[in-house]
């Protein structure tokens, strides 16, 4: 099955009072493992996270031509801009192509400017690259999307925009990269974390990371940054990991 909507939360529980453990964006597929009431218990596809989303009829799978390479992207119903719709797709969204027109591209009886996409398998010898983008952007918790996100959401969804692998939560990433660094051996690109928190180093002095207490994507100088989660939170670093 593939998600057609901009973002669709997938809960914890069967219940919308339930944590938002992640989101699937535009294009995303999932297996329905079962279904109870108005609730499917899915298995996203891309790293088999297991969760609850709201019973909607999806369209079945296709294969994606091309992904958003921009932090969002308009949407129109005619191939000009002034048929803009309210709808955006966020970066890493997935589309099969179905027609070309000029600068624009349709899909699924919408049509996205052709500036915003890349082919499927493009990929960026900097696995973060523009990364920066997302500077600013809401912290949401379980969240991928423009309109929010968390730490460990922003490095999957920079890993899996370049066709790479990765983990959905912190637990599970600090075990999969295996390559561990010694903290005063950090560089560009390795990964930070704590107990539930992860960061990427973007420079010798400064990670950036989806920060809750100040609710958004900042960066920070690191050495500022260890000894705030320690005072706020009292947790340490328990590792940092390169990613091969």
């Amino acid at each position: 099955m593939r998600n057609h909507l901009s973002v669709l939360n997938v809960y914890k529980k069967k219940t919308i009072k339930s944590e938002v453990v992640t989101q699937l964006l535009y294009g995303d597929t999932f297996k329905k493992l079962e279904q109870s009431g108005s609730w499917i218990k899915i298995k996203n596809n891309s790293d088999n996270y297991i969760g609850y989303i709201k019973n909607k009829k999806f369209p079945s799978n296709h294969k994606n031509t091309h992904k958003i390479c921009v932090l969002h992207s308009n949407l129109y119903s005619k191939p000009n801009d002034k048929n803009k719709i309210f709808k955006k797709l966020s970066f890493g969204s997935k589309i099969k192509v179905t027609n070309k027109k000029v600068n624009f591209y349709k899909f699924d009886n919408l049509w996205i400017k052709k500036k915003d996409l890349k082919k499927i398998s493009f990929e960026t010898k900097d696995n973060f690259k523009n990364i920066n983008k997302f500077v600013n952007v809401k912290y949401k918790w379980g969240g991928k999307h423009f309109t929010g996100i968390d730490c460990s959401g922003l490095i999957q969804l920079f890993l899996n925009f370049n066709n790479k692998f990765c983990p959905r939560d912190t637990k599970d990433q600090i075990k999969y990269f295996k390559k561990k660094i010694r903290i005063n051996k950090m560089r560009k690109n390795d990964l930070i974390f704590w107990k539930g928190h992860v960061a990427l180093i973007v420079s010798k002095k400064k990670l950036m990371h989806g920060y809750g207490p100040l609710k958004k994507v900042v960066t920070m100088p690191i050495k500022k940054a260890i000894t705030t989660i320690y005072k706020t939170a009292n947790l340490k670093v328990t590792g940092v990991r390169r990613i091969t």
